[in-house]
């Protein structure tokens, strides 16, 4: 366990330690220097994350990279539409001496890549997200608890709809950010096929363990919120909701649902986090929204008015500051 003299030491090695771990995975993964900034809140903050973006965007590298500089065992699962619970959970088997042992599923890691989440049923689905939120799984009633710290970055392809199962809005609410992977600058594109054609290979240094991960998530924790920022966060997604006293007239002509209690935690929770890794010790306004787009892009649902005025989520979220 890190044993710091102070809470504002504490903070300062956090903060240190969060550049460091970009400076690693920028060896491996180049631009998507915001998805990045996304991940590693995340992961600080304990919470989920849905990468969205087409196909050859390094999602699924920038996964496998973040594991190795936080030193945390990783298993990369490949939704399909055969894809059983059990494939994910584990399931047990009568061994040689005629007693049951339960074998565990990839879900047994501490990183998890749930790639293509949208390309299994709603009962697979269902399985990984309710381990996300209670941490263990359950097997004929025994409750086998998941390594600590425990995430989940799930990926999914947003051009092919064609035989996939969307995420109803109540499970998208389970993850703490939607990240909307880009393209890549063509000067960003011309490194990674430079780096990625020329058969170097980059060695990555272990920054955090799992261990400092946990301190640090419980340090964040008790990092203070003034009430005119915590209040300024509970404004925002009240302003989602339509019909609400609060919401403007772009939420009651283009939402027809809007983010709930829980947005407002991760949005306080994330706030904290990226006022931490910017060398602060207390949120503002501006790390509020700093983090609004991708805590609440998946919490709203746009009517019809909306997407036939083309309205996007992101325009509405920018237009409720």
């Amino acid at each position: 366990m890190p044993n710091y003299t102070s809470d504002s030491e504490a903070v300062g090695a956090l903060f240190q330690a969060f550049k460091d771990c970009k400076a690693e995975i920028a060896k491996v993964i180049f631009g998507q220097e915001e998805a990045v900034n996304m991940v590693l809140i995340s992961i600080l903050s304990g919470g989920h994350c849905l990468l969205v973006g087409v196909p050859g965007l390094a999602k699924t590298l920038l996964v496998q990279t973040v594991s190795r500089v936080l030193d945390l065992s990783y298993n990369r699962i490949q939704f399909t539409p055969d894809l059983m619970p059990s494939d994910i959970t584990g399931s047990e088997i009568l061994g040689e001496d005629r007693s049951f042992k339960f074998i565990k599923g990839p879900i047994f890691a501490n990183i998890i890549l749930a790639d293509e989440i949208n390309r299994t049923p709603p009962k697979t689905q269902a399985a990984l997200l309710e381990a996300m939120q209670e941490k263990n799984v359950t097997i004929a009633g025994v409750n086998n608890r998941l390594p600590q710290p425990f995430f989940v970055l799930a990926t999914q392809n947003p051009i092919e709809q064609e035989g996939t199962y969307p995420l109803p809005e109540a499970q998208l609410d389970r993850f703490m950010f939607n990240i909307l992977l880009e393209y890549p600058s063509l000067e960003e594109e011309i490194k990674v096929v430079r780096n990625t054609t020329s058969g170097q290979k980059s060695e990555l240094k272990q920054v955090l363990n799992g261990e400092e991960i946990l301190y640090f998530q419980d340090l964040l924790k008790h990092i203070p919120v003034t009430d005119h920022v915590l209040e300024y966060a509970v404004r925002l997604v009240h302003k989602t909701r339509p019909g609400n006293s609060l919401a403007p007239e772009i939420t009651n002509q283009f939402l027809s649902w809007g983010a709930g209690p829980r947005a407002s935690q991760m949005l306080i929770q994330g706030a904290k986090c990226h006022a931490v890794l910017n060398g602060k010790f207390s949120p503002d306004i501006e790390d509020v929204r700093a983090i609004a787009l991708p805590t609440l892009r998946h919490r709203l649902v746009r009517n019809y008015k909306a997407e036939a005025g083309g309205y996007t989520i992101d325009r509405i979220i920018k237009e409720l500051f």
